[in-house]
């Protein structure tokens, strides 16, 4: 059997919070590739593409949106439900 001590899992939130961040470091390039799409597009109406690159657009407004809400709510429960306190700040 395997001894749980030294399990080699993070904390569940640790590895939700980490890959969030990873999330919001790669949305810029994800965003960057979903704007080239319409270049490989041959025959496709100008509309069309308009329509596309606002809906990419406004697709990314909403994504970073939902992760700077899940990244400042993980960073509020860490530092103990004040919003604006530091890590190191000492209780009141």
């Amino acid at each position: 059997m395997r001894d749980h001590r030294n399990a080699i899992f993070l904390a569940r939130e640790t590895y939700r919070h980490r890959r969030t961040t990873d999330m919001a470091r790669l949305l810029p390039l994800f965003g960057a590739l979903l704007f080239m799409l319409p270049l490989l597009w041959s025959g496709a109406r100008t509309s069309t593409g308009v329509v596309y690159l606002f809906a990419v657009w406004a697709g990314l407004i909403l994504a970073a949106a939902l992760l700077a809400r899940r990244l400042m709510r993980a960073e509020t429960a860490e530092r103990g439900g004040k919003p604006g306190a530091t890590v190191d700040s000492e209780p009141d």
